[in-house]
């Protein structure tokens, strides 16, 4: 079971979208942060950079550290696109085939550690 460090947010946010409608900024924000350092903590490392803007980005994975300009291994996507991912909503292979998710290197692919909970998880 992965924890998550505000799952009231992540729960009311999934309701919000889950309902067709967009939550709350502060609460998606809050869902958001919590969800990417729960994919850090599952993948320790600093070999892919997740990016979820505005609201933030993490480094995991293990292989080469990234330390100075562009990294090599990254995956941006909207902060819904990353909730419903996170929560197995919305599956890996899916998002990449609908340009939901940008994943650009050798090492950007978050298929093996998707969802965090939820779907096919202990939730």
């Amino acid at each position: 079971m992965t924890e998550l460090s505000d799952p009231q947010a992540v729960a009311d946010a999934l309701s919000a979208v889950d309902a067709g409608d967009k939550p709350e900024r502060t609460v998606l924000r809050a869902a958001v942060r919590s969800l990417l350092a729960a994919l850090a903590a599952k993948a320790p490392g600093r070999a892919v950079e997740v990016r979820v803007p505005p609201y933030g980005a993490v480094q995991c994975g293990e292989g080469p550290r990234h330390t100075r300009g562009t990294p090599p291994n990254v995956i941006e996507t909207d902060s819904v696109t990353w909730l419903r991912l996170a929560s197995g909503r919305l599956s890996w292979e899916e998002a990449v085939a609908s340009a939901l998710v940008s994943a650009n290197g050798s090492r950007a692919d978050l298929s093996a550690l998707l969802p965090l909970f939820g779907q096919g998880t202990d939730a």
